[in-house]
């Protein structure tokens, strides 16, 4: 169902593949598009993937949604997970492009039950290890 504000529908498989990620751990994280009007999965990482791994698959000049699901340990020695929701929008993308990404986010985001916090990022730097462990804890 497009929204009447953005005119962007949801691809059912961008949440069955969230749902997966956050109760099944099947992939470290997710990349998000935009293609033909419709929000859809651009690609999936393993488990087995890094973080560095996550931000190589987002392309340089294009804009993005992802989710990366970040497993970190607590001052008290505790396994945790946080899932960040990260709208990339490079300097170097299209303005239209931004435009109708920045105009949907929102949206897309609450068909994503589960977000624990969101990165706006246009620049890799703005994303570096360190801000997501620090936003993390």
């Amino acid at each position: 169902m497009a929204n009447a504000a953005s005119g962007m529908a949801v691809d059912d498989e961008c949440k069955l593949k969230f749902l997966e990620l956050k109760a099944k751990r099947n992939y470290r994280f997710i990349i998000f598009k935009i293609h033909n009007q419709q929000v859809v999965v651009d690609k999936l990482g393993t488990p087995a993937e890094t973080y560095e791994d996550f931000t190589a698959a987002l392309p340089k000049d294009e804009c993005r949604y992802a989710v990366f699901d970040f497993d970190f340990t607590t001052a008290e020695n505790c396994q945790k997970s946080k899932i960040f929701f990260i709208a990339w929008a490079p300097d170097s993308s299209r303005v239209r492009s931004k435009m109708v990404y920045a105009s949907s986010k929102d949206r897309f985001k609450r068909e994503l039950d589960g977000i624990q916090v969101e990165l706006q990022a246009t620049d890799p730097s703005e994303m570096s290890f360190d801000i997501i462990k620090a936003r993390a804890i």
